[in-house]
C-alpha cells in the first residue's frame, strides 16, 4: 500500500529534498514502499531544469534553489501544500505521459470537492482556473507540477495553492508565463474558506480514485 505522510509545521527545503531523494532511492532498490509526503516550506524559489535566469525577477528576496525537477521557476511557501510523490513507475506501466496526466487528474479531482473547475492547457503545465467578470477574463494557475524520475521512481511532485501569500509569486515569472491574462490563485483567493486539513482530505480522496488506496505513514527522516 502507498504510504501517506503529513509533516506538521514548516519543513526546511534542503532537508526535505535530501530525505525525499533517499526514500526514492530506497524504493528503487526494493527497500521501501511508495510514499506521498505532504508538507509546507518556508518562502523560497526553486528553478527547474528549464528555468531561464531572466525569469528570476527578485533574486535577493527569498532563497533560490536549483533542482533537477522538470519545469521552470516556481514559488513555495506557507499556505501552499507541497506533495512529494514517490511512486514506482515500474509497477505502473513505465508510462511517463500517463503519469503526468494522472497527477493533473488528481489535482482536478481534489478541486471538485470545493466546486472548483480545474483545467489543463496545451503548452502550460499545471492546473488552471478560468475566471471571468464584466468585460474581462483570465486564467490563473492554482497548482504546479514538476517531477523527476530516477530508475523509474518519481520524486518532487505538485504544489497546490491553498492560502499562500500570492504577492510572493511576483519575484519570479511563474513557469515562464508572463502574459497579463495569466496569473496565480489559491482556494482562499477564490473566496473559499478552505483549511489545509480540508485540502489534504480532498487530495487524499482524489488520490485514491486515481492511484489507489493509501495508509498513514511516518514522514521520511
Amino acid at each position: 500500500m502507498i504510504g501517506w505522510a503529513v509533516s506538521p509545521g514548516i519543513v526546511d527545503y534542503e532537508a526535505a529534498v535530501a530525505a525525499m531523494e533517499a526514500r526514492a532511492a530506497a524504493i528503487a532498490n526494493g527497500e521501501a514502499s511508495e510514499l506521498i509526503w505532504l508538507l509546507e516550506h518556508p518562502p523560497l524559489y526553486t528553478a527547474g531544469v528549464s528555468a531561464k535566469e531572466h525569469d528570476l525577477l527578485a533574486p535577493d528576496r527569498f532563497p533560490v534553489f536549483r533542482t533537477g525537477r522538470g519545469g521552470q521557476f516556481t514559488y513555495h511557501g506557507p499556505g501552499q501544500r507541497v506533495a512529494y510523490v514517490m511512486l514506482d513507475l515500474r509497477e505502473r506501466g513505465r508510462d511517463v505521459t500517463k503519469f503526468v496526466t494522472d497527477l493533473e487528474r488528481w489535482i482536478i479531482g481534489a478541486l471538485e470537492a470545493f466546486n472548483v473547475k480545474g483545467e489543463i492547457r496545451e503548452g502550460r503545465v499545471g492546473v488552471w482556473v478560468e475566471r471571468k467578470g464584466p468585460g474581462w477574463a483570465r486564467e490563473d494557475k492554482i497548482a504546479a507540477i514538476g517531477v523527476r524520475l530516477r530508475k523509474w521512481v518519481s520524486f518532487h511532485g505538485i504544489a497546490f495553492n491553498v492560502e499562500p501569500d500570492l504577492e510572493h509569486f511576483s519575484g519570479i515569472t511563474p513557469c515562464g508565463i508572463s502574459a497579463p491574462q495569466y496569473g496565480v490563485t489559491s482556494l482562499v483567493d477564490l473566496g473559499l474558506p478552505v483549511t489545509m486539513s480540508d485540502a489534504d482530505a480532498a487530495l487524499r480522496s482524489s488520490f485514491h480514485r486515481i492511484f489507489g488506496p493509501t495508509g498513514l505513514a511516518t514522514p521520511p527522516a
